[in-house]
């Protein structure tokens, strides 16, 4: 029956791809990849870019991240077999042990540093100290509320690492994206922390809702989200963009609008749909802004 043991093979495999995936929750690439690939477009402008460097741009996006949650998953294991919101996950279940958790983010690190040295010796001599900042995020909550900054800030180097694997330069106007980007994500970060108020005080974790109360945390949130729009105004004005560029912006303003409107602290069952539906959507409409801005209408191809 070799062509049984062939299929079951493969279904085993597809099996286990995705219950790494579920650990690492792959699908969460969405925030931060489209405003990397937003960075490779405005880069097109000045720089030729072949799709060998889009792809190992992806590739080192894919496994940093992979690495990084992967990690945090490994130094989070005790908290998450405890907290209720968290103990079905994969390692507090058992369907990955800690030993293939450890495995795979040692593959995933190794995968991200081959990617950043074929992207260029600057991004490869990088890539070690970027793997340091990453993992660094795991221990944040255990001694400062502003942990959900930190993650908007290692998060934000993507935009910032596609440029430099591009153009081999930095960039202020660059800097006004990742700005975008931090902001963004330690806004829903903020949200998603309320979930755990409770749980982070009792174990004497850190995070905004869980020292300053969730009320605040939601202004906070609102306050980084209006500072988002801010530097992506900021961008508007340094690659000169137009009015496709524009109107993702405001429809933008207005998914952060809906977000802010879903939650209250009264009910925190609606931050599912803010989380996962209208943060899902403002990444890629952003990327489609700027890609039709540049690339379609500025004649680009």
């Amino acid at each position: 029956m070799p062509g049984k043991n062939i299929f079951s093979t493969g279904s085993d495999i597809f099996r286990g791809v995705g219950v790494y995936g579920r650990m690492i929750k792959f699908s969460h690439s969405i925030f931060a990849l489209p405003f990397a690939l937003s960075a490779v477009v405005l880069a097109a402008g000045n720089h030729k870019i072949g799709m060998d460097e889009i792809l190992w741009i992806i590739l080192a996006m894919v496994t940093a991240r992979s690495a990084a949650m992967g990690f945090n998953r490994v130094v989070d294991a005790p908290f998450d077999r405890i907290n209720p919101r968290t103990k079905n996950r994969e390692i507090p279940t058992g369907r990955i042990s800690i030993q293939s958790a450890v495995a795979f983010v040692f593959g995933s690190s190794i995968l991200f540093i081959l990617s950043a040295i074929m992207l260029g010796p600057l991004c490869g001599y990088l890539s070690v100290p970027v793997l340091a900042v990453l993992f660094g995020y795991s221990y944040t909550k255990r001694f400062t509320r502003w942990c959900h900054l930190y993650l908007g800030f290692v998060i934000s180097m993507a935009p910032m690492g596609a440029w430099i694997a591009v153009t081999n330069t930095f960039s202020w106007g660059i800097l006004a994206l990742c700005l975008a980007l931090m902001t963004y994500i330690a806004g829903f970060d903020m949200i998603y922390a309320c979930m755990d108020t409770e749980f982070d005080r009792a174990q004497c974790l850190f995070s905004v809702p869980a020292i300053s109360g969730v009320r605040p945390a939601l202004w906070f949130s609102a306050g980084l989200h209006l500072a988002s729009l801010g530097f992506l105004g900021f961008l508007f004005l340094f690659f000169d963009m137009g009015w496709v560029y524009l109107t993702a912006v405001f429809a933008i303003a207005v998914l952060y609008g809906i977000e802010h409107l879903l939650v209250a602290p009264e009910n925190m069952r609606t931050i599912h749909v803010a989380f996962f539906h209208v943060n899902s959507i403002i990444s890629v409409v952003l990327f489609l802004g700027i890609f039709m801005d540049k690339i379609i209408l500025g004649g680009l191809i």
